[in-house]
């Protein structure tokens, strides 16, 4: 629809890159510019590690660029800095805590207060400054001392609009710092004066976790006059650079359509699924340990690699040594594929994933090199990763609608209680998600123990009811002849037997 003569048209302000491609992505391009925006947390939430690459960039650019520090000293962020191997060459870096202006003050004895004659001396320096050097960037570090300096709310907030004025009308863009969370405990109030003066206000959290890393969050509580990202998003400090990590937005992704069946070469397995699994669609693997989930699973990471594709196995549980030792011995060149760069084999550490930065190297490989099939083996392996029981299979859902969305086919290797099982695991029912369900079980015949299979469901298109045996031997992976002889295999009952001595032979 094209836009009429009275129609008012949307112009976005223009944005200065906070220099993490991931936040930019969030705030749609960056923090808009001539604002003044908040970034608040309790200390080691990581507010000056995003504030020195929000700088740096601005110095990348050639922009003046200016770090005011009220609470810390220079010295202090140099080692941070060094910490991270950056260098500050071209950023001004001056030090305003009281304690730098505390000779001055004894110098000029008063009757007013000293947290008064304190405040007034800092306002008077931050002006100098912001007229001799004309920064376009400008950080201060931390507006906490300022709310201590001005001893109560009313001039707390005249001195916060007195602040934005020296800045904005300027032409900065400055980013402030503040000691205090979004929500504090115990149901208090936050503190929320300085938020109607802010462009935007963004929120860092980080949680323990029992083991392991502990989890950081960034939320964007405010971003006024402009779209953006809402709710909460992963965030890890690697040395040299900060990653924020997105939710993927599923539901932004355009449907996929082209169920494209994609086959093995077991032909016996494609027989049972009418042709094979479709791309676009979720299969949930599910049997007890060492049935044969990974293996299967494996086929059709093979499949594409042989197709000339890309396909990628996340590892929860086990090294990708062991699982490449494993493929082999049943004829499966999962190694090969790997060195020619068309399976990627990751294994994932659970003490120091986050669900966010999974997500992120999902869809790295989906869309820069187009990957078509992706194996987490396991479901439980994941859900131990992931931590925070009360949204996994929110989180699951979405890398699922987005894998399945982008055409992938996702495959999913879930262990079931019972024979093999060690103890008792919290089970979270991820079968209502998936597209198609394979179910293999173990089953013992004349004093072996052998394997069997049977597709559950299968949403796109017809599929066998059968249960067949599964054989894996030595380099092949078999269909055997359906199981007409025996009940309850699938869904045991008390036990099962040959219905007859007769037929007892399995072929």
């Amino acid at each position: 629809m094209q836009p009429t003569p009275d129609t008012p048209v949307r112009v976005a302000p223009p944005v200065a890159s906070t220099g993490i491609p991931g936040l930019d992505s969030i705030l749609q391009g960056g923090l808009p510019r001539e604002e003044m925006h908040l970034l608040q947390g309790v200390a080691g939430t990581g507010k000056t590690t995003i504030a020195l690459q929000y700088l740096l960039e601005g110095v990348r650019t050639g922009e003046p660029t200016l770090y005011v520090t009220l609470s810390q000293s220079k010295v202090h962020l140099e080692r941070i800095a060094s910490s991270h191997g950056w260098r500050l060459q071209g950023m001004g870096i001056y030090e305003l805590s009281p304690g730098t202006v505390a000779e001055r003050i004894a110098s000029r004895q008063s009757i007013l207060p000293t947290a008064e004659v304190e405040l007034e001396v800092v306002f008077r320096e931050l002006m100098k400054l912001v007229e001799s050097i004309g920064p376009r960037r400008s950080v201060i570090d931390s507006i906490t001392i300022l709310q201590l300096l001005a001893g109560n709310a009313a001039r707390y907030h005249r001195e916060v609009v007195t602040l934005r004025q020296l800045f904005v009308e300027r032409g900065c863009t400055v980013l402030v710092l503040a000691d205090h969370p979004a929500v504090t405990q115990e149901g208090q109030a936050p503190e929320v004066i300085f938020h109607p003066l802010c462009g935007c206000v963004m929120n860092l959290e980080q949680t323990p976790r029992p083991y392991g890393d502990v989890r950081r969050q960034l939320r964007v509580v405010k971003a006024r006059g402009m779209p953006n990202n809402g709710g909460y998003h992963d965030f890890k400090i690697f040395t040299g650079r900060t990653e924020v990590f997105p939710r993927l937005g599923a539901y932004a992704t355009a449907e996929h359509s082209d169920y494209r069946p994609i086959t093995t070469m077991v032909q016996g397995l494609d027989a049972l699924l009418n042709g094979g699994l479709n791309s676009g669609t979720s299969c949930l693997i599910v049997g007890p340990s060492g049935v044969g989930k990974s293996a299967i699973a494996s086929l059709y990471a093979d499949s594409v690699a042989r197709a000339g594709g890309h396909a990628a196995i996340f590892l929860m549980d086990e090294r990708p040594e062991t699982y490449l030792v494993r493929s082999e011995g049943l004829g499966i060149p999962l190694r090969s594929h790997s060195e020619e760069g068309r399976i990627l084999i990751r294994q994932i550490d659970p003490g120091e994933i986050a669900p966010g930065e999974f997500a992120q190297q999902v869809r790295q490989l989906v869309e820069e090199q187009a990957t078509q099939v992706v194996v987490i083996d396991s479901v439980i392996g994941y859900f131990a990763a992931m931590g925070s029981a009360d949204v996994l299979v929110t989180q699951l859902h979405e890398l699922m609608t987005y894998l399945t969305r982008r055409g992938v086919l996702l495959l999913l290797c879930g262990a079931q209680e019972g024979f093999m099982s060690i103890g008792v695991q919290d089970a979270v029912d991820v079968s209502y998600l998936s597209d198609t369900i394979l179910a293999l079980t173990f089953f013992e015949f004349e004093g072996e123990l052998r394997r069997a299979i049977a597709v559950v469901k299968k949403k796109h298109g017809p599929h066998s009811s059968a249960i067949h045996e599964l054989t894996l031997s030595s380099q092949q992976i078999q269909i055997g002849s359906q199981l007409r002889q025996f009940e309850n295999l699938m869904i045991p009952s008390h036990a099962f037997s040959p219905r007859s001595a007769e037929n007892g032979n399995l072929g």
